[in-house]
């Protein structure tokens, strides 16, 4: 962010030209439709020529390569050099580095928990009320953000520590809309609606739902999302949350009831294969049954990585499309979005790492990864025109139109649970155990963590 940037594409150019990321600049500053006018303000707030930061995150290969394009407009800005680093074992490595007394001077994870302990070990600093205040202002459901990056400190307070940037959504229902046209079904706006256009399928003689759970050492997971989708839709977000910290045991009929709300879609008729058939189909081969012919069903519930397992040459908003998890219109809750994400903090004092964090305030630090590919936002000041394809900008309109956005339930559990317990539990649910009695054990582990 060298200060004197800008004043037309030509600066652009000469500053860029100037500057350690040039080469990974996937688009020339001051063309197209981006928000250059941010990139402009930004880059004649900072100078920081010569200064480096130390930034240690997830993203490797693609990912790896769209991160460092979107620094490069940090660094022609301001001068300043990012060194970005990861590696497969990143949720140990950054633990040990803290612990060493080495930590990078920004890090980025996508494990909240993990982001807890590190904060409650005194090894990230607090962002600010500022930043906080720009969460709640900027973002969509601005609450919700702040709440994710909201964590309890060495001395017990509770402080915002970390950035959420780079959102995932999983609150999505996949189908074909050939399938619909050639059935006569529309889209359902509201759970009663989806509830009904299941009951209706099930009448025509055909099956609504494909739904697997098998993931190897991981089988069960997909369950936990439908619950924490369902624990969204039929309870208020405060519940939610006093759920996923055990504020309200697994035993609570709130809870109980979110499981038996995903049960009612496995029953015998609602899903392919009937009920004994979920937990054996791995959750990568399930959605081929909206590709069969005939279809083998109609709908299919999984987050917005899963076209990766859709047929070969299968076109986005053509083959196949999507839409959102809908709400209960009678509970009154909002347009809930369940989802996932990565959060930025810092570690050391690093005047580099402070302006990096001002920068993912800026509109463009979000339109270059969207532009591309891989990069949902729920900053509203961003221009949607500029998401990479259309699938990107209907899911980025869903994060928008969000109410509540909640992370992953399972993933703030303790492991044990769950990516333990939670997950098998399910799995004996969906094998007929009763959900009171799978709550229960689920419980129980927990308990026995404490």
């Amino acid at each position: 962010m060298k200060h004197n940037l800008l004043a037309g594409a030509a600066s652009f150019a000469l500053i860029a030209g100037a500057a350690h990321g040039e080469s990974h600049m996937p688009f020339t500053p001051g063309d197209g439709d981006f928000n250059w006018d941010s990139y402009t303000a930004f880059a004649d707030a900072h100078d920081l020529s010569g200064k480096t930061v130390n930034v240690f995150g997830p993203w490797r290969g693609e990912d790896q390569v769209l991160f460092e394009g979107v620094v490069a407009y940090f660094e022609a800005a301001t001068g300043a050099s990012v060194n970005y680093a990861s590696s497969e074992s990143y949720e140990q490595q950054i633990v040990i580095d803290a612990e060493a007394g080495s930590p990078p001077d920004v890090g980025i994870l996508p494990q909240p928990g993990l982001i807890q302990n590190l904060v409650s070990k005194g090894f990230i600093q607090p962002l600010g009320e500022d930043t906080q205040t720009w969460l709640g202002e900027n973002y969509a459901a601005g609450d919700s953000w702040v709440s994710l990056g909201t964590f309890r400190g060495p001395d017990g307070t509770d402080r915002l520590y970390a950035f959420p940037y780079k959102i995932d959504v999983k609150s999505l229902v996949w189908y074909v809309p050939e399938n619909f046209e050639d059935a006569g079904y529309e889209v359902p706006e509201t759970m009663e609606d989806l509830k009904a256009l299941t009951e209706q399928i099930v009448a025509e003689g055909e099956t609504p739902w494909c739904i697997g759970l098998g993931s190897g050492g991981a089988t069960g997971w997909p369950a936990t999302d439908w619950v924490e989708d369902m624990m969204l839709r039929t309870q208020p977000p405060e519940t939610y949350d006093a759920w996923v910290t055990n504020e309200i045991p697994f035993t609570d009929p709130a809870v109980i009831g979110a499981i038996e709300e995903f049960g009612w879609f496995i029953e015998d008729g609602r899903v392919a294969g009937g009920r004994g058939a979920v937990a054996s189909t791995d959750f990568r081969d399930s959605p081929q049954g909206l590709f069969a012919s005939p279809p083998q069903c109609y709908l299919h519930h999984q987050a917005s990585f899963i076209p990766s397992f859709f047929p070969k040459g299968t076109q986005m908003g053509v083959d196949a499309d999507f839409f959102y998890m809908p709400a209960y219109e009678g509970q009154d809750l909002g347009n809930p979005v369940l989802g996932a994400g990565t959060l930025f903090f810092q570690m050391t004092e690093n005047e580099v790492g402070d302006a990096l964090i001002e920068f993912l305030k800026t509109p463009i630090a979000h339109e270059v990864w969207m532009a591309q590919t891989g990069f949902l936002t729920p900053y509203t000041a961003v221009n949607t025109d500029l998401y990479g394809d259309g699938t990107l900008k209907k899911m980025g309109q869903i994060l928008l139109e969000a109410t509540t956005f909640r992370f992953d339930g399972s993933d703030l559990m303790p492991a044990g649970v769950g990516a333990g317990s939670f997950w098998t539990g399910m799995v004996n649910y969906a094998g007929g155990k009763p959900a009171a009695e799978v709550a229960a054990d689920i419980q129980q582990s927990w308990d026995a963590l404490k």
